[in-house]
């Protein structure tokens, strides 16, 4: 699976929430071909390149284009929670799609 963290400069949030990310998927059995960590500038204009978008809440608009392609689009509130981010994964088809 193809993911994308991505935060307003990129720089320590995205970071932070990438680590929290990779572990949540990693205890759901998700097999992570390439994870990448941006600012929302980059982020709107790669999306789509990706299967699954991690982003904080009040960014998650920014990335409509990328969900009309098909890409799942992830709000997160708490970025350093990876129970958060797998309840929020848990509430997606993503287990449906990826893991086998």
């Amino acid at each position: 699976m193809r993911v994308l963290v991505s935060c307003a400069n990129g720089s320590g949030t995205s970071l932070m929430m990438k680590k929290s990310v990779e572990k949540a998927l990693k205890d759901l059995g998700f097999k992570i071909t390439n994870i990448h960590h941006c600012a929302i500038s980059e982020g709107k204009s790669t999306a789509k390149n990706y299967d699954v978008v991690f982003t904080p809440l009040n960014f998650v608009n920014m990335f409509d284009q990328a969900k009309d392609k098909g890409v799942t689009v992830i709000g997160v509130k708490n970025v350093m929670s990876a129970k958060e981010i797998s309840e929020r994964v848990q509430e997606t088809d993503l287990s449906a799609r990826f893991i086998k």
